[in-house]
């Protein structure tokens, strides 16, 4: 049989999780704060993803994986400092960390994670 895959957040262009096979696959996160430097940033899409695998019924104990695009890699050790703090107690997942161009001019991050499920 089948599992069902479950969307959370769907809007017409696309939907902030979807729920498979006990895995939380979440889409790209981007800060809300215009004027923030990479740390602000940082920051904001960290709490976002915090809030976004609790919705999912997960939580970043549970990272399998992570993916972060930085607009300039000149931001790289900051980002750092915020990505590690964060992590601290639990397992970090595989990550890739790359420079990439950005949906809008003030974007200095986007990070998407997938997720396991706790067991119940």
């Amino acid at each position: 049989m089948l599992e069902t895959i479950q969307k959370i957040g769907t809007t017409p262009r696309f939907s902030e999780a979807a729920i498979y096979n006990q895995t939380v696959y979440l889409s790209g996160k981007v800060s809300q704060i215009v004027d923030g430097d990479i740390q602000a940033q940082t920051a904001d899409v960290l709490e976002q993803i915090d809030q976004a695998l609790e919705r999912a019924g997960s939580d970043k104990g549970q990272l399998l994986s992570a993916q972060i695009w930085l607009k300039d890699m000149a931001d790289y050790a900051a980002m750092n400092q915020l990505w590690d703090a964060w992590l601290d107690g639990v397992r970090a997942p595989v990550r890739a960390c790359v420079q990439a161009p950005m949906a809008k001019e003030h974007y200095r991050i986007e990070i998407m994670v997938i997720a396991g499920m706790p067991r119940r």
